[in-house]
């Protein structure tokens, strides 16, 4: 739901109402081209991604019938990867190298839909400090965390062409090192390293974009020691 995948440390959600009256996008691009997820005020949160086939129809255009008979074609764990990639970014940019092939010989396709979230939003370039922040009385909650290169315009200040030629750039586990540093917390520190995140691409020159919205943790509960959870009205 979109809940669970804003609050992602202690907050209040909002009700079953808010939820369905969030805008949404959809996006349907073809497996040789690029998809582009953009958001002209907020960030990008990922709802629901398919990559392969569920119809003879999209994508069909000149294609040999053999490449769109298969039609229960489906990469698991689609959602997950490009969740990772794309969230809490304004411009986020992928084609299909960023997920494995679940049925070769078929034409596929990427069927996604995201919402723009409102969010506090800062860029670090690589060796940088980043400090995210809250008022009095609210907790960080991470909405995306992106370390890695996805564009040759950001951090290239003085530095050589071919340190930011490549653009498919990314550390997978970034949304989790920041949320496992920051989540809860009033005020955090990070630090846009390899040592923090580990080098996608050594010989690039990368850099770190954080997406963060400041919740009232008024009513935790409790699930087990040390854990909290997501209190919801209305649902």
């Amino acid at each position: 739901s979109v809940c669970l995948s804003v609050c992602l440390s202690v907050c209040l959600c909002p009700s079953s109402e808010a939820i369905s009256s969030i805008s949404t996008e959809s996006v349907i691009t073809c497996e040789d081209r690029m998809q582009r997820l953009s958001c002209d005020q907020g960030v990008v949160s990922v709802l629901t991604v398919a990559y392969g086939r569920t119809d003879r129809q999209t994508c069909s255009e000149g294609r040999p019938q053999g490449q769109l008979d298969n039609t229960a074609c489906s990469q698991g764990g689609a959602l997950e990867t490009l969740a990772n990639r794309c969230n809490g970014r304004r411009i986020c940019e992928v084609d299909k190298t960023i997920f494995s092939d679940p049925c070769p010989g078929t034409y596929k396709y990427i069927q996604t839909t995201y919402t723009c979230l409102p969010a506090n939003h800062v860029v670090g370039c690589e060796m940088s400090e980043v400090e995210l922040s809250c008022d009095a009385g609210q907790t960080i909650a991470l909405i995306g965390a992106f370390y890695g290169r996805a564009d040759r315009t950001t951090c290239i200040y003085d530095r050589p062409e071919v340190q930011f030629n490549k653009i498919t750039c990314f550390t997978p586990t970034a949304n989790r090192v920041v949320a496992e540093r920051c989540n809860g917390k009033n005020r955090c520190s990070v630090y846009a390293l390899d040592s923090v995140f580990q080098d996608p691409c050594p010989t690039t020159i990368k850099y770190m974009e954080l997406a963060y919205t400041c919740e009232y943790s008024l009513f935790p509960l409790e699930i087990g020691p040390k854990k909290s959870g997501c209190l919801i009205f209305g649902a």
